[in-house]
């Protein structure tokens, strides 16, 4: 039989089905859950820190059962997705009296990684209600700061997986498509950038810019248990002019194509957004394209 299906870049063979259906064989008393860590740990099919690809999993084996190529045990429950309804974050009261001055005149400024602590929530809510894009669940690895000035919060930055594509990304750092597969977690995404509208202080966005790019690597190291190497975001040119990540020496890529990850159509279906990258090491290049990390 010849069958090659791809799937959240994996390529599942014949072989790969065969093996499946003897999983799921011997083991009649399992769940879907527990056979998807089981081919898991068969396939090494593991995130950077370690973790099992445990939900990627399941969606690859959902898709084969639906395709006909598996039968799936029945579902033991039926738990709620947490991502259906999810409620937006409620409003946090904190104290809205401007912040104005030089800058050089209110540092220093405290960065506090936030992700799974007591202020996660406050972050949330300061993106939902502040930032015009409102919060949004952030898609696989992710970091969350907020930047505090005398306890008092001044910005916030969240940081996700980097998109598995970019034309313009792919080719300035010139990976193969699988160096880029193999690699596209050592890239870092600022998926929101929010200066709290009461705040009024030049310079301030290119200066936390700045400083982020000296403590996200260690960060990820810790978290994620392997370095960042390249950050990257899309601007929304009707909107802004990348000011502050041009003052904080990032480079201009080029443009998005305006069309989304799935699209079939090859027509442009949303705005059209400039790519703006920043190295965190001269050679970062040797990492993404050279030999074995």
């Amino acid at each position: 039989m010849s069958l090659q299906i791809k799937y959240r870049g994996k390529v599942v063979t014949a072989d790969d089905v065969a093996f499946i259906n003897r999983l799921i064989a011997d083991n009649p008393n399992d769940s879907r859950r527990v056979l998807s860590k089981k081919l898991c740990c068969a396939w090494n099919w593991v995130q950077p820190n370690g973790a099992l690809k445990d939900m990627v999993c399941r969606g690859l084996m959902l898709e084969l059962h639906r395709a006909g190529h598996i039968r799936l045990p029945e579902k033991k429950s039926h738990p709620k997705n947490p991502f259906v309804d999810r409620k937006k974050p409620g409003k946090v009261k904190i104290d809205q009296s401007p912040i104005n001055g030089r800058l050089s005149q209110i540092k220093p400024f405290k960065y506090e990684q936030v992700r799974r602590t007591p202020a996660e929530k406050l972050f949330n809510s300061l993106i939902e209600h502040h930032h015009y894009l409102g919060y949004c669940h952030p898609v696989g690895e992710q970091l969350k700061y907020i930047v505090y000035w005398q306890k008092r919060p001044i910005a916030c930055l969240s940081w996700s997986s980097a998109p598995r594509h970019i034309g313009c990304r792919d080719r300035h750092i010139g990976w193969s498509q699988r160096l880029r597969k193999e690699r596209i977690h050592l890239l870092a995404y600022n998926s929101r950038f929010l200066i709290l509208p009461w705040v009024r202080v030049k310079y301030l966005a290119s200066h936390i810019l700045g400083r982020m790019a000296r403590i996200l690597c260690s960060d990820s190291q810790a978290v994620y248990r392997h370095p960042i190497y390249y950050l990257e975001t899309f601007v929304d040119k009707e909107r802004f002019a990348a000011t502050c990540y041009k003052a904080a020496n990032w480079i201009c890529l080029g443009d998005t194509t305006g069309r989304g990850k799935n699209d079939q159509s090859k027509k442009v279906n949303r705005s059209i957004k400039a790519v703006y990258g920043y190295p965190l090491t001269t050679d970062f290049r040797r990492h993404l394209c050279g030999g074995p990390q």
